[in-house]
């Protein structure tokens, strides 16, 4: 299971009507080869799950992963800062034992 914080919930919703996109369009997280760790993470908004999408729902969030992204992401939360840190989406991932300094790769 995949699931969002408040924070994050409410950016999702925030951007998703600044980009003109109805509650029809849901969250799609991914997981793909590269990045300096290994393995990338990718969030994008879609309208449709896949045939091997899995379907989480969370603080009024659909996420939709695909089956083997799924392997890496059982447990994470997406969360959202706007800190003097950093901003943007953030993946708390249990599953990664490496993240690179920026956060947007990881290994297991």
């Amino acid at each position: 299971m995949v699931t969002v914080s408040e924070l994050a919930a409410n950016r999702i919703k925030e951007l998703r009507e600044k980009e003109g996109l109805n509650h029809d369009y849901n969250v799609r997280v991914a997981v793909e080869g590269g990045g300096c760790s290994g393995l990338m993470y990718n969030l994008d908004f879609a309208a449709e799950p896949q045939p091997n999408d899995m379907v989480f729902e969370d603080k009024g969030v659909k996420i939709m992963v695909d089956k083997k992204s799924i392997l890496y992401l059982a447990g994470t939360e997406l969360d959202f800062s706007d800190g003097l840190n950093g901003k943007g989406f953030q993946f708390k991932n249990p599953n990664a034992t490496r993240t690179c300094g920026c956060g947007e790769s990881f290994a297991v």
